[in-house]
């Protein structure tokens, strides 16, 4: 007698599952805190802008999930794409240089197009996207060097954004150690 085949969930599904939901808790919550207080007052635009950051980079996490089982390269897709999206939400919800209307902080948009041009040319692969995020960081440091014209706090701020960055870079890093063969044994 066989047993019927049950279907395969893909590798890690409850946390993937966790994840999503987590996003929508997230999304949920200025609209929970709308009818507590007055202090937050969210527009259909702000929910949609966020929904998109939150979502986005989700999707990303999807998309790193199916490139490789390895954990360490999950764990730094999972970072660098949460490092974005905080270095967009800080600069855009109340700016990292001065406020959200000072102009240098556009210099930030660059090290995220560092991130999303690096990471598109080198087709995610695992030492190659260590090497992007290394370059990543590099441009958050300039930015933490441009940030020092506003005070400490703010270039404190601004390399913990760079520690981030290095830290996804090691993990990819790790990943592309793992996927190498073994020497032969002697």
């Amino acid at each position: 007698m066989t047993t019927p085949a049950t279907p395969a969930r893909p590798h890690g599904f409850p946390w993937r599952i966790g994840a999503w939901i987590l996003g929508a808790a997230v999304l949920a919550a200025p609209l929970v805190a709308m009818r507590l207080t007055d202090e937050v007052d969210w527009t259909a635009s702000d929910f949609v802008f966020a929904g998109a950051l939150i979502f986005g980079a989700l999707g990303i996490y999807e998309a790193a999930v199916r490139l490789s089982r390895n954990l360490a390269y999950r764990a730094g897709a999972a970072l660098a794409a949460l490092t974005a999206v905080l270095l967009i939400w800080a600069n855009l919800a109340v700016g990292i240089i001065g406020d959200e209307n000072n102009a240098l902080n556009l210099i930030f948009w660059g090290v995220l197009a560092v991130l999303v041009f690096g990471a598109v040319a080198v087709r995610f692969r695992a030492r190659a996207m260590a090497r992007v995020l290394a370059a990543v960081a590099a441009a958050q440091g300039v930015c933490a060097l441009v940030a020092l014209t506003d005070g400490v706090h703010v270039m404190v701020l601004t390399a913990g954004f760079a520690g981030l960055w290095l830290v996804a870079a090691a993990l990819f890093r790790r990943a592309a150690d793992d996927a190498r063969p073994a020497p032969p044994a002697s």
